[in-house]
């Protein structure tokens, strides 16, 4: 599984009181019991070089994505910031969308999917269910499709709810699991141990200057994922 460093960081928007950084595969959001270094430990060591600065970094977590996905990830470098981005996540009010390449088309070529999860912390996944049981918590999600090439269908999803790997457990239900996807159904890992997922885009008011933002993460550099943007025309 690929990872980040100091040295191969991709920058996609940095002020004085964000930093957002578009994640690979293998890279750790938060500490874990792997006791492997997490990505931003990685981006306060390049900015500390960069800027020279003699102290600690001080650096946010206001949200996470799965070690295995690839995409957008912000980072406070403000201690001003980060409280009121964790008000921007944990209400909602950042707009985040997501591209999935997936076996099999959904039937519908767009659609909005509502289930209940049932989240297992001993098998560390989560379980879609039509009807509601105990202790599940409602999911749901917007998806349409992109595109098809040859097996595979690109899907474009925008989360309504943040539930843990929601996305990955409600498309599993419909049948299209995502690329490399073992856990949720998909019959092979990927080469290099990722899941087809990627945090594409994020749309939010800056926490200090108010300002609208939206950041773009290009998307990784394999054959199949370029293939898609290719097809597109974008990157």
């Amino acid at each position: 599984m690929s990872s980040s460093n100091e040295t191969n960081l991709q920058i996609l928007y940095e002020d004085n009181h964000l930093v957002v950084v578009n994640k690979r595969s293998g890279d750790l959001v938060q500490g874990d019991q792997t006791g492997d270094l997490p990505l931003g430990e990685h981006i306060k060591a390049w900015i500390k070089k960069r800027d020279q600065k003699p102290g600690a970094v001080y650096l946010g977590v206001p949200h996470r994505l799965d070690r295995p996905t690839t995409g957008l990830v912000v980072y406070a470098k403000s201690s001003k910031a980060l409280p009121r981005l964790n008000k921007i996540f944990a209400e909602k009010q950042a707009q985040k969308t997501y591209w999935a390449i997936v076996k099999n088309r959904p039937e519908s070529p767009s659609g909005e999917l509502i289930h209940h999860l049932l989240r297992n912390t001993k098998q560390n996944k989560s379980y879609a269910h039509i009807k509601p049981v105990p202790e599940a918590k409602i999911a749901s999600l917007s998806y349409k499709t992109l595109i098809s090439l040859d097996r595979y269908t690109l899907l474009e999803i925008d989360l309504h709810t943040g539930r843990h790997h929601q996305i990955r457990a409600q498309l599993a239900a419909i049948g299209c699991p995502i690329k490399g996807d073992l856990k949720y159904g998909f019959d092979r890992s990927n080469p290099d141990g990722s899941i087809s997922l990627h945090a594409r885009s994020l749309a939010f008011v800056h926490p200090v200057q108010q300002k609208p933002i939206k950041i773009t993460a290009p998307v990784p550099e394999e054959s199949l994922w370029r293939a898609f943007a290719e097809a597109l025309q974008v990157i």
